[in-house]
């Protein structure tokens, strides 16, 4: 699962892979819901700032939002609240996670896993807007779509065995058009 990545890189870096926008940077933590810096499919090159926990546009409240921070790419077309969702790229510079150090996950060690050279990259998502029926206002909202663990994360990720689909260069834009990717997975990795 994905619950916690940051992301430091400047907007002079997003405005050297063409994207325009002021990017939020931060260390985000999942359960606080909070605004993370995309690109959707029908804006492609301009930053959008979508709310973290996917609300789907016929939820009756934003209560599901704390259920729907991770999506699993093998049910994407399954599940009501992610197969009508469009696709978004989550920027990030890192992502963490925990390695149980025992069977019950009483011991843990924490990572930080980047690409090689700690370049920005996104993460494959999805989103949809809820329109809040008290208040009228549209609020945007995303989900991080996880796969089965590869390569150094299932050593990491040794509980779930999931990770994020991470994406660099054209896959972004193939993810946003519905194509099929093949990610990449030869992370650089660090205890914290």
């Amino acid at each position: 699962m994905c619950f916690h990545f940051k992301q430091s890189k400047s907007k002079k870096e997003f405005e050297a892979n063409g994207i325009k926008g002021e990017p939020i940077n931060g260390v985000y933590n999942g359960f606080s819901h909070p605004k993370v810096s995309s690109i959707t499919d029908e804006n492609p090159n301009s930053l959008s700032d979508l709310q973290w926990g996917l609300i789907p546009s016929w939820a009756k409240s934003d209560d599901i939002k704390k259920y729907t921070l991770n999506a699993r790419e093998e049910t994407l077309d399954e599940k009501p609240s992610f197969k009508d969702a469009k696709r978004c790229v989550i920027f990030s510079d890192g992502f963490y996670e925990w390695k149980w150090l025992d069977a019950k996950g009483k011991r843990k060690q924490k990572y930080l896993i980047e690409y090689p050279e700690s370049v920005l990259f996104g993460l494959a998502g999805l989103y949809d807007q809820w329109i809040n029926k008290k208040t009228g206002e549209i609020i945007k909202t995303c989900s991080i779509v996880t796969t089965s663990a590869e390569g150094i994360m299932k050593e990491i990720h040794n509980s779930k065995l999931r990770m994020p689909v991470t994406l660099i260069d054209n896959q972004l834009s193939k993810w946003l058009n519905g194509e099929k990717i093949k990610f990449f997975s030869d992370y650089k990795v660090s205890a914290c």
